[in-house]
């Protein structure tokens, strides 16, 4: 799944540039990694930043704390998500 890769990827670089991750490269963030409260230091004020660039780039609303929670379990969990409910991304 070529796409998905390609997404991931993406997101990884998204989330230290939109996050100014400062001591974290996007190759460092594996994707089973959990993102909130994890090793990487992303809190709730960082997730409501990433939840306007993944509507602005990729056509997806987060619009409650559920889906949200279940969505930013891990950068693979977003990643599906995202490829799932993009129009963008849809073939």
């Amino acid at each position: 799944m070529q796409g998905m890769e390609k997404l991931i990827d993406e997101l990884k670089h998204k989330i230290v540039s939109s996050l100014n991750l400062i001591d974290i490269q996007p190759e460092d963030i594996g994707n089973d990694d959990q993102l909130v409260g994890g090793d990487l230091g992303i809190d709730s004020i960082d997730i409501l930043e990433m939840v306007i660039v993944i509507e602005r780039d990729y056509g997806v609303a987060i619009d409650n704390k559920e889906i949200g929670q279940q969505v930013f379990k891990s950068l693979a969990t977003l990643a599906e998500h995202i490829y799932q409910h993009s129009p963008r991304l849809s073939t």
